[in-house]
């Protein structure tokens, strides 16, 4: 499963996946079709995307530079982390921009990746089965790392939801480390 993949629900049933482009045309035809508003996930997060296209704003310009993609935001550190920062080369924006490139390039440690598609199946069970039976039992389940349990509760939903939050779960139940005695 890549981030660049997504997947569209409208009435349960799963509409498309894919890229981004695909999957929101094919949402804006089920809409044009029907009022209601199919759902876009990111396979990767479970995070409901956006599907209305964005809209100038008349806000006032951003601080940072914005046509570098560079947002400000509020850092807390403490004051050895500040001392520290400050006497990198570059500074404190620069070095921080470099630890966090260099987070993102290493590869994702399998307890990591294991609550990560824990907790995007958990986005998706809560958008699309919150109310569907056995949807709480499903949840302990999967973070307890029995797939067993899990794929019992889901059996019962609709084959679209269940078998996309099964994908979504899968990484979450392998190699599941045994709890410490």
């Amino acid at each position: 499963m890549t981030q660049d993949q997504f997947t569209a629900f409208h009435h349960g049933r799963r509409i498309a996946s894919g890229d981004l482009d695909t999957v929101v045309s094919a949402a804006f035809a089920a809409l044009a079709a029907d009022s209601v508003e199919p759902l876009v996930f990111s396979d990767h997060t479970g995070a409901v995307q956006p599907l209305a296209p964005p809209r100038p704003s008349r806000a006032a310009p951003a601080r940072g530079r914005p046509r570098l993609g560079v947002a400000a935001r509020e850092v807390t550190l403490l004051p050895r982390h500040w001392d520290w920062l400050s006497a990198q080369p570059g500074g404190a924006s620069a070095t921080l921009r470099r630890l966090v490139e260099a987070a993102a390039r290493a590869p994702e440690s399998p307890e990591a990746a294991r609550r990560r598609a824990a907790d995007a199946a958990c986005a998706v069970i809560s958008a699309l089965a919150g109310d569907a039976p056995g949807a709480e039992a499903a949840v302990r389940a999967l973070y307890a790392g029995d797939g067993a349990a899990f794929t019992c509760e889901t059996e019962a939903w609709p084959a679209d939801i269940s078998a996309y939050v099964r994908r979504l779960a899968g990484p979450a139940f392998s190699a599941v480390p045994a709890p410490p005695a």
